[in-house]
């Protein structure tokens, strides 16, 4: 409606339309002034109550949910299922087991002899990775700018290397057919463990050998981010704390353990809990290097687990029954050392 008003023609009367003489909201869209009161009180609630970080992590958390959470309350489920092919493909309903797949595994003795290759080699793959890469870190602390930048490149192209080349490597170097390792060690003297009977020495044949070579793998695939991180920790501290040490007459096993480990022993509690967890159940390198599903008696827990779920016949339910307590022992792992770790006052 066109009125006149404050005597000019043509001007729009801004009462007009609008209850009480209210006028209406920004360019007459309605609710819009309400939208932006309503964003005012809500920046005042994420102030009042310092949201603003949490909400910023909401898509990640939001994201982790969708990859991580949900595919392992699914996992959770059919650990009570007797699901394999039939249910996959739907000719067969599905069925409930409760507990019966648990009571499988446990009563499988080739699931305790992965878990103790599995422990055992995690009890020498996790120290050897941390004492390498932690040398390997004080070493780039002392060396130039420049060496250290090399020499922290030439690391991380081990550490980017993809894990099956790697393995593909590792197995090549060490077979019997002219592999170098072996042509190495046949060329040792005698006091050192050398000789000719290492020619030709298959180290996929039995577990001790094939988890010495997985165990080289995983050492090489690991170190340099250790080493990274520890130098990265490294620069944090000041430089004064060692010239203080060595004035004092400190030498580099004491200034280590005295000075150095106690500013990075919260780093230290994550890179060992990190390691602990990448080879308590580590699949790729042991899986080339034993040639796919080779001998049952070289089987770790990622092993078997892959054997039960895609051998002939394949049974998912008891294979994510045996995730799911991969899962809570990695956890109990996780937690107990968190706690542990509060306690001592290394973690806060």
């Amino acid at each position: 409606m066109v009125r006149t008003v404050s005597g000019r023609p043509g001007s729009v009367d801004s009462s007009a339309g609008s209850p009480s003489g209210a006028p209406p909201d920004f360019l007459g869209f309605p609710g819009f002034l309400g939208f932006r009161g309503f964003r005012r009180r809500w920046a005042r609630f994420v102030r009042r109550h310092r949201l603003a970080p949490y909400l910023l992590i909401l898509p990640s958390a939001a994201v982790i949910a969708a990859l991580v959470i949900w595919p392992t309350v699914q996992i959770a489920e059919f650990s009570f299922q007797n699901y394999g092919l039939p249910q996959l493909t739907g000719s067969s309903p599905t069925q409930w087991v409760g507990l019966a797949n648990y009571a499988q595994i446990l009563h499988d003795p080739e699931f305790w002899l992965s878990l103790r290759l599995s422990v055992l080699s995690a009890v020498v793959m996790v120290p050897l990775t941390l004492v390498i890469g932690t040398l390997v870190g004080l070493l780039l602390s002392r060396l130039g700018r420049k060496m250290a930048a090399f020499v922290s490149s030439v690391s991380i192209l081990a550490w980017a290397t993809p894990a099956v080349s790697a393995s593909v490597i590792f197995v090549w170097l060490a077979t019997p057919d002219g592999g170098v390792v072996d042509w190495f060690l046949s060329k040792l003297p005698a006091w050192l463990g050398g000789g000719a009977h290492w020619a030709g020495f298959s180290w996929t044949n039995a577990a001790l050998p094939a988890y010495t070579l997985a165990t080289a793998v995983v050492v090489w695939l690991g170190f340099p981010f250790i080493a990274v991180s520890v130098l990265a920790g490294l620069r944090t501290i000041p430089t004064e704390l060692f010239e203080s040490a060595r004035v004092d007459g400190g030498g580099p096993w004491t200034i280590f353990w005295r000075v150095t480990y106690p500013l990075l022993r919260p780093i230290f509690q994550v890179l060992f809990l990190l390691s602990v967890i990448w080879d308590f159940g580590v699949f790729t390198q042991v899986f080339i290097i034993i040639g796919e599903l080779g001998q049952r008696d070289e089987y770790n827990l990622g092993i078997y687990e892959y054997a039960t779920a895609f051998q002939l016949p394949p049974a998912y339910g008891v294979a994510s029954a045996l995730a799911f307590i991969l899962t809570i022992i990695l956890l109990i792992i996780t937690v107990g050392y968190v706690r542990a770790s509060v306690r001592e006052g290394a973690l806060t």
